[in-house]
């Protein structure tokens, strides 16, 4: 998989929050097996390094780091949030959030266009947070993104995939974009559902960082999403009205 020209090893992404311990997200990246975690600039702790440790950790796994602006609720504010990140992390990619409603946290897509096309014009490579609407997709292409990333369902609410039908239009819509399905995730039969609709990889945190055994978990979704791929490529065959049977008529017994 390329993102912005370059490889990823694993086409499952993992968000970096509320694990139980340090150890505990070391150990569950590692058995992820992914190549891209997200992490998020807290600005309220910029001027005590309390975030070293969690840095050092991070780059000692040896993964790519996409920093996000969670919490952002205005073009303004994300810009601003993006443009800390990239002094603190060195990195040009950043996870565009832009928030509207703050029951569903659902993305606020005339922000994010905003926010996309100026951060986009500053040499970022953004990784819009967006829903599956296909006009706000076209306006995020327009405006500089050259990957989606659509949510299944509410961030954190583990209810899979609320749209399998906005989600199949945006992929056939966009055959040549590279599409993520971020957040709303919570088992592994989610991910293997999104990989067999085409989509390139998912991203994935609470369901990973909540469960009883975040380790165990996270080597769960790395099989899921392989085997979904898996399954894609494999060209599934169509669902149909009526049975159909597996077992040949020609040659039975005439009574």
């Amino acid at each position: 998989m390329r993102l912005y020209d370059v490889e990823i090893a694993s086409r499952l992404l993992l968000g970096t929050a509320q694990y139980p311990s340090p150890d505990v997200l070391a150990d569950a990246v590692r058995a992820s097996g992914t190549g891209l975690v997200t992490v998020s600039l807290r600005r309220e702790s910029a001027g005590q390094r309390a975030g070293q440790s969690f840095w050092s950790l991070i780059q000692d796994l040896g993964v790519r780091v996409l920093p996000n602006t969670a919490g952002c609720h205005s073009a303004r504010e994300a810009v601003t949030t993006a443009q800390m990140a990239r002094e603190v992390f060195g990195t040009d990619w950043i996870k565009l959030e832009v928030i509207g409603e703050q029951d569903t946290l659902a993305p606020d897509v005339f922000g994010l266009v905003e926010a996309a096309r100026i951060l986009s014009e500053d040499g970022f490579r953004v990784f819009p947070y967006t829903t599956e609407d296909l006009v706000a997709a076209e306006r995020l292409l327009r405006a500089g993104c050259r990957v989606l990333m659509p949510w299944g369902a509410p961030i954190g609410s583990g209810r899979g995939l609320n749209n399998p039908f906005g989600l199949r239009a945006m992929r056939a819509h966009f055959p040549g974009v590279p599409l993520v399905v971020d957040a709303g995730i919570g088992l592994p039969s989610h991910a293997a559902a999104a990989m067999e609709l085409g989509y390139d990889a998912v991203l994935l945190n609470s369901a990973v960082s909540q469960s009883g055994d975040p380790v165990a978990m996270a080597a769960a979704f790395r099989l899921a999403v392989e085997a979904g791929h898996a399954a894609r490529l494999a060209d599934p065959m169509e669902p149909r009205d009526m049975a159909s049977p597996s077992t040949p008529v020609l040659g039975q017994a005439v009574l």
